[in-house]
């Protein structure tokens, strides 16, 4: 089991945004016909049939809201999936990260206390991916400024999972 834990986007915030999202719009629910949506809400892939939202979610200005922190430009929002009613969020027992595929290209954005950036770096996972996201974020916590690591496909630069300094 690793020391790292993806941290979904809190329930207190989702209920937020699934009212009016952080760029003021309405929640614009549908019904998922493909499935495979990456879900914020509780890391896991949207199922067929599924009524899931598109909505935007600026997880910086969320985390300094809580902490005081500062970001400034840093402050961005993006688009993110989640389920458009309580889905209970992540499986208690899930382990490893979610979204890790052999091959995919992930960024480790490092962020201080203040919410700026402090580096980054783009892993492409292997065989074992979850030990390619242990590795990263070893290395991303080994700097002593680092409070937390974002994660980001780097094809679409999506806003994957927060994971906190253990």
């Amino acid at each position: 089991m690793s020391a790292y834990r993806p941290q979904p986007i809190a329930p207190a915030v989702l209920r937020q945004l699934r009212d009016r999202d952080d760029a003021g719009r309405p929640m614009n629910p549908y019904r998922d016909d493909e499935g495979g949506s990456p879900l914020r809400c509780c890391l896991r892939p949207s199922a067929v049939g599924d009524l899931i939202a598109l909505v935007s979610y600026a997880p910086l200005r969320r985390w300094a809201a809580e902490t005081g922190a500062e970001p400034g430009a840093y402050d961005e929002q993006g688009p993110v999936f989640v389920h458009a009613e309580d889905c209970g969020g992540p499986d208690r027992d899930r382990t490893g990260y979610p979204w890790a595929r052999p091959g995919a290209l992930r960024a480790f954005r490092r962020y201080d206390r203040r919410g700026h950036i402090a580096g980054g770096r783009m892993v492409e996972l292997t065989e074992d991916a979850d030990a390619c996201f242990d590795r990263a974020l070893a290395e991303a916590f080994a700097h002593p400024e680092t409070v937390q690591v974002h994660v980001r496909a780097v094809e679409y630069g999506c806003y994957h999972f927060r994971v906190d300094r253990p």
